[in-house]
């Protein structure tokens, strides 16, 4: 059913929603556009309609063919819209749910169109604070690119500052995605430019090998690993091109390339990538073990109590979508609850919290059939839980075998002597 928002759009029919809002298939004066309506909540907050007038030149001044454009800011009643471009395609979480993975060549083309709309954002000064697939936009009536990717434009500028404000988030929570979020902004540092730069990262990672390199698990654990644990280098992949990633995911901001570096970068190397297949590459199970023969398995499963439980990340989009990534799990009782929403609000780990681990890699990624050193699974392919478990039985085994052949020779010596048993002895057994 159509409603009017504003006196010049109308919205006709739901495109998508998101935690931050819904988006409408709209016509105003000029033709069809998008509109992002954003949710209840957040349209009652008086302090973000200022802002939201506030924001207005700078997102209206954002035009670059990469960028999916603002035409306008509705602030009406309790309406409270971002009048967009309109986008005839899919957003990229959808090709992944569909492809699991991308090839290299359309993997880096994508990630370079999205690195130039960054470039012309950091220009402007705007910094998005959201990088994520939900928010890549693949523009289907367009030309294709390298390795079949059609163009990508970078949308939601500026509804992470828009909303982030200290009447809605506490100085202990984060505004943000957290399989993207950079480890400043986990820290409590402000964003800058840096941010956008790891998150871009982080989702070429994921094209690549089809999970996000710190995901899974809790929220807070996922937040602590962007912290505490360096990347684990993807197999397969020109050396250069993981050093490139590896370059944007530093801890340190300053370490990492600018967009228009990066951009270029990525597009000096799509020959290099040109025609390499999507990654084969082996990722967790569902739930969180290593693919297992069914001995092990069954082995495993007959000693349930005496092994902690993995617990992963289920914040996929969809059930047939990838997993949650190969990535150090969360042991125990944590639900899983991680989540990819648009703005989701997150309590800050302490210090403590995020120190609570050693530095350490994350589950490296392997090609496909190679054993994983570290993991569940050794060189041998029996897990390692059952190998302790076997090897301590087989200790109690020798070693009843060796108080039985000790007990046996007494008996024989004794016998032979005709010694008498010592009164202790002759005590002890009445």
């Amino acid at each position: 059913m159509a409603r009017k928002i504003g006196s010049r759009y109308t919205a006709h029919r739901i495109l998508g929603r998101g935690s931050a809002g819904t988006v409408w298939l709209g016509e105003g004066p000029d033709g069809p556009v998008a509109l992002k309506l954003l949710r209840e909540d957040l349209a009652s907050d008086q302090d973000l309609a200022e802002r939201f007038v506030q924001e207005r030149s700078a997102l209206l001044g954002l035009d670059h063919p990469r960028i999916v454009g603002v035409h306008d800011l509705v602030v009406d009643g309790n309406d409270l819209a971002l009048v967009m471009q309109l986008v005839r395609g899919t957003d990229l979480r959808t090709r992944l749910e569909h492809e699991r993975r991308l090839a290299p060549e359309a993997a880096v083309a994508i990630a370079a169109d999205v690195a130039e709309a960054l470039a012309a954002a950091h220009a402007a000064g705007i910094v998005h604070r959201d990088v994520k697939p939900e928010n890549v936009l693949l523009d289907a009536l367009s030309m294709e690119g390298p390795g079949g990717a059609p163009p990508a434009l970078l949308t939601d500028f500026g509804v992470a500052k828009l909303i982030d404000s200290p009447s809605r988030t506490r100085a202990t929570s984060i505004i943000g995605t957290p399989d993207y979020l950079a480890p400043e902004i986990v820290e409590g540092l402000p964003p800058r430019a840096a941010v956008d730069i790891y998150a871009l990262a982080t989702v070429l990672y994921e094209l690549l090998a089809g999970f996000t390199p710190f995901g899974g698990g809790h929220p807070g654990a996922v937040l602590r690993r962007h912290v505490t644990e360096s990347v684990a280098p993807l197999p397969g992949i020109p050396d250069e091109l993981w050093q490139l990633i590896h370059q944007c995911l530093a801890k340190a901001p300053a370490s990492r390339l600018r967009a228009p570096e990066l951009a270029a970068r990525l597009r000096e190397l799509l020959p290099a990538v040109a025609g390499i297949p999507p990654l084969d590459i082996d990722e967790q199970s569902e739930d969180g073990y290593e693919a297992e023969q069914p001995d092990a398995a069954a082995e495993r499963s007959g000693a349930a109590g005496a092994d902690a439980a993995a617990v992963t990340g289920a914040h996929a989009a969809s059930a047939e979508g990838p997993p949650a990534g190969a990535v150090p799990l969360v042991h125990g009782g944590a639900g899983p609850d991680a989540n990819r929403d648009t703005h989701t609000s997150m309590r800050v780990p302490g210090a403590d919290e995020l120190a609570g681990g050693a530095h350490g890699t994350a589950r490296a990624p392997r090609a496909s059939g190679e054993p994983r050193a570290g993991s569940a699974r050794n060189r041998s392919g029996v897990p390692v839980p059952v190998q302790r478990r076997r090897l301590k039985v087989g200790a109690a085994a020798v070693l009843v075998a060796l108080v039985v052949a000790v007990g046996g020779w007494l008996a024989s010596s004794d016998e032979e002597t005709g010694s008498q048993p010592s009164p202790a002895a002759e005590y002890s057994s009445r």
